[in-house]
Parts: structure tokens; sequence; C-alpha cells
């Protein structure tokens, strides 16, 4: 009771504290999350990891949701908080600035530590291929998407189609708008990611091509981490679906994550290779 007492207590204090202190060897470590979704949901959803890595440690691990992207990367990168919750692009200009980190372990959604999208159009669409899109009306996502702009806009690039070559493009904020946008025939074609493209197929979708599998969401830890805490970090992370507490730990970021599962810089080869592909072409900074 006691220990969960001082983890609730760190989580509070960072939430409420405008300091950012970098993490050392005798003071508690903290989780450095990206803004994916609002800070009172996040400090919910990554509670129970907090508590669950305490355990293994021995000392209380606090929560910091960073303000935007770029503070989060920065933060991580420059080692001001122990371990970091990295989107899979956020790590690739994570590693691109600063070096690469060490991987304490990547999601696995329902067993598979990778996920794809898919290129949707309406069943009755005459649409085959990538390369019938030029001339078409194309639904993307959010700008910053992986699934539903950056990797679809590298896709097209691969057939020779950029977005002067479509009728019409737009940005539609989401993948659900892009999905209805594509169904009320508004759109010839959009991207969205693979789960989102199953839960409407049965309406009058189609995919017409499939992207990559990109390698999940991911833990990484400072450089300035010893290796012994390191060991007893991705020891207990990679083994947390082993036992109940480890398993209502994970679930309580997604539902369906299974587990998390080793993982090497490597395994973001290709969407690395995707960013610096895109900058070349001046789509992304």
């Amino acid at each position: 009771m006691k220990s969960i007492f001082v983890i609730s207590f760190v989580i509070i204090y960072s939430c409420l504290s405008n300091t950012v202190v970098a993490d050392t060897e005798q003071d508690q470590l903290t989780i450095c999350i990206h803004p994916y979704r609002s800070s009172t949901v996040l400090y919910q959803a990554f509670t129970p990891l907090a508590e669950f890595l305490s355990q293994a440690l021995g000392k209380p691990l606090s929560i910091h949701i960073a303000k935007d992207y770029e503070s989060h990367i920065a933060a991580v990168g420059t080692n001001k908080f122990g371990i970091g919750y990295m989107g899979p692009a956020s790590y690739i200009y994570l590693v691109n600035q600063y070096g690469k980190k060490r991987i304490l372990g990547r999601q696995a959604i329902e067993g598979k530590p990778v996920f794809q999208g898919k290129i949707i159009a309406r069943q009755d669409s005459p649409l085959t291929s990538l390369a019938d899109l030029k001339g078409k009306r194309f639904a993307f996502g959010d700008p910053s998407s992986t699934m539903s702009h950056l990797v679809p806009r590298y896709m097209l690039l691969e057939v020779g189609i950029s977005v002067e070559d479509l009728a019409e493009h737009k940005f539609l904020g989401n993948h659900t708008n892009v999905v209805l946008g594509v169904l009320s025939g508004d759109f010839d074609a959009g991207a969205v990611k693979e789960s989102e493209f199953y839960k409407y197929e049965q309406r009058g979708l189609k995919a017409i091509a499939t992207t990559p599998a990109l390698s999940e969401h991911l833990f990484v830890a400072s450089d300035s981490m010893p290796e012994s805490i390191v060991n007893v970090l991705r020891s207990a992370l990679l083994n947390a679906h082993l036992s109940e507490q480890g398993l209502r730990a994970i679930h309580a970021i997604k539902p369906t994550i299974s587990a998390f599962m080793p993982a090497q810089d490597s395994d973001y080869e290709n969407l690395r290779v995707i960013i610096n592909t895109l900058k070349t072409h001046g789509v992304i900074q």
C-alpha cells in the first residue's frame, strides 16, 4: 500500500510541476509519453504500468506527458527522462537527431509487433491498383498520420504519382472520415489503418493496396541509465504478459496489446527509408 501511495504522489507531482529535472540513478525514474491522447486519459492508461515497473525496480516511477511531439522527442533525446514511450515515426526522428537509444521493447497488437494500412476504394469502383489513382480524388487523414498520410504518400511516389497528379486531395482529420468520404463517393480512394478498413469493409469497401508492415510503438531507455537498470526494465516489460498484474498494466494502455516483444533499431529501417524519401521530395521537413 505504501509503494502505491508513493507512486501516486510522484505521478501527481509530475503532472502539476512545470519543472523538468533529468532522471538520475538516485532519483525516481520517469516515463515520458507523447501526447497522442489527453493528459488525463494517458495518466490513467500508464499508471498501472508505472506501478508494475516500480515494483520490479524497487524505486518509484513517475509519468510525464509532453506538451507536443517536438518537445517529447527533445526531452527523450537529451536524456531528461529515463524512459520514453515513442511512436514509430517519432522514434525515427529521435534517432536522426540524437542517435540510437537502447530499446526496451515494442508492443504487439494481438500477437503482431507490426502494423499496416490499406489504400481503399468503393467495392464498385473500377480502381484496382495505385497506378489507377492518377487523376482521381484522394482522401488523407491527418497530415502527421503514419498510415493515413506519410506511408501512402511514399507509395504514390513509388508509382510516379505526386499530389499534383491527383484531381483533388484533402486531409479529413482522421481515419473514419476517410472511410466515410470514400463510401459516400466524395473521394475515389483514401488511406486508412488496417483496423479501420476491416471495421467498414462489409459496408462496401475494398483494398487496392496494402502498406509495408511497420514496427509498432516502443519504449526506449536513456543513455545515462545504468545497464543493470535497463536489464531489469527490459525483463519486466517483456515478461509483463505472463503475470496477471502485468497483463492488466499493458491492457490499460490499449486493450489489444497482447505483450511487449524484443526489438532492435533495424526493425524500423523501412520506416526510416520512407521518412527520408518524403524529406527528399519535400513532403515533410
